[in-house]
């Protein structure tokens, strides 16, 4: 259902979606779905360039053609309805439809970099990391599985707090949240964040996106997902032959233990666990962690620069408040709106050298340092490798038939770990 608080009407849209279907209709199809960047409501902005910066908490209406391909119906700007927040449209001329769908992209960067990248990915690696270390001795069949996906974790996060947030950093000078900003949306996206989130399968069915077509994020990270788990499955069952000997296993339960308390602030209502009870609890838990330092990663991280290199597709800040009403937009009043020049150089800088693969990038499955000397854990990787390689020869040959190529989860552009 649409919220209430975006109050789209089948004469809006009646346009966009053809002679042939309704709102309605295309509602009981699930055709239809909703960006909502509530999140971003009340976050504060600064100043660039020595100029106040503005971000939207907008929802924005999507509709999946039979093509498959997916197109937004209706915008609006403000998570309140009412005469200052109007609905923009296809319909609407032509720049003020553009604007309105530069504020939504521009809600997209920092929902992106903030929640997606930076919380899920870097941060998550650093508390699995962390409490790794802390906990797991070298010998720990846990700490074996784990620490090739760990690699380099906390380096790059202190090189993103000396270079990227820190006070004078990229955020200050070209975001338009800055570091306060960030913070505040980091406290408001941690007390969002649940176990469902970090677990790809159950992330799919709770956002209600199964069927949407041509997803490859959810078809290539499910097989990714799948791999990794049948791997992980292979280790736990040589070394817990019982849910009672991971229940016993007190190292492993203090590791648990220190990721739901110092990680995740002992929420409860984060759904992730503070023990593990059973084999399988333990195997979706292990699975998790590994996705999220490498396919999460690889696939939140790699294509940034490919989104962002047209700036408004994916703008860092907006130099004017959203418009509360339907005025005549002109190209000039685009760019006036649109980041600078030398902030979005600097952003690009940023997303850039993001892209670039590490000097000693190890795919994921690659597994250099030998920490398990046992056969059959060595046969486990090498299935491991194989499945993945296997995985790899179907994305390659779909891509062959696609006008744009998703190749951010093909095992060899993944790595196993968070290191850039």
């Amino acid at each position: 259902m649409i919220p209430e608080n975006f109050p789209v009407t089948q004469e809006m849209v009646a346009g966009p979606l053809g002679d042939f279907t309704t709102l309605k209709d295309e509602l009981k199809k699930g055709t239809i779905y909703l960006a909502d960047y509530k999140i971003l409501e009340d976050v504060p902005t600064i100043q660039v360039n020595g100029k106040q910066q503005y971000i939207a908490a907008p929802l924005c209406l999507l509709h999946q053609k039979p093509t498959g391909e997916v197109i937004p119906l209706a915008i609006q700007l403000s998570q309140h309805a009412g005469s200052q927040s109007p609905i923009f449209l296809p319909t609407d001329e032509e720049w003020i439809w553009t604007l309105a769908k530069t504020w939504v992209r521009n809600a997209e960067f920092h929902v992106h970099e903030v929640i997606a990248h930076l919380l899920r990915g870097h941060l998550m690696a650093e508390i699995f990391t962390v409490a790794t270390l802390r906990q797991l001795p070298m010998c720990h069949p846990v700490y074996k599985l784990l620490i090739p996906h760990l690699r380099y974790s906390i380096h790059i996060n202190v090189l993103a707090r000396t270079f990227l947030i820190c006070q004078g950093g990229t955020f200050d000078r070209a975001i338009a949240i800055g570091r306060k900003g960030l913070a505040v949306l980091l406290k408001k996206a941690l007390e969002n964040l649940t176990y469902t989130h970090l677990c790809l399968p159950d992330d799919i069915e709770a956002r209600g996106v199964s069927s949407l077509l041509d997803y490859h994020y959810r078809d290539d990270g499910l097989k990714i997902w799948d791999a990794i788990e049948s791997f992980v499955t292979g280790v736990v069952e040589l070394y817990y032959q019982n849910n009672l000997a991971v229940q016993r296993d007190y190292e492993l339960q203090a590791w648990v233990c220190d990721i739901f308390t110092k990680g995740f602030l002992a929420r409860r209502t984060s759904g992730i666990p503070s023990s593990i009870r059973s084999v399988p609890e333990l195997i979706k838990f292990l699975t998790m962690i590994i996705f999220t330092c490498s396919a999460h990663h690889a696939a939140v991280n790699s294509g940034q620069f490919e989104m962002g290199a047209f700036m408004p597709n994916l703008p860092a800040s907006m130099r004017k408040p959203p418009p509360t009403m339907k005025a005549p937009v002109s190209l000039e009043d685009f760019l006036d709106t649109i980041p600078e020049m030398n902030s979005t150089s600097q952003v690009l800088s940023v997303l850039w050298v993001l892209r670039n693969e590490n000097f000693d990038m190890k795919p994921l499955g690659e597994y250099d340092e030998e920490h398990f000397v046992e056969e059959e854990p060595k046969q486990l990787v090498t299935a491991f490798q194989a499945r993945l390689a296997h995985i790899s020869e179907g994305i390659k040959k779909r891509n062959m038939s696609l006008e744009l190529p998703y190749t951010y989860l093909d095992p060899p552009n993944i790595e196993n770990s968070t290191t850039i």
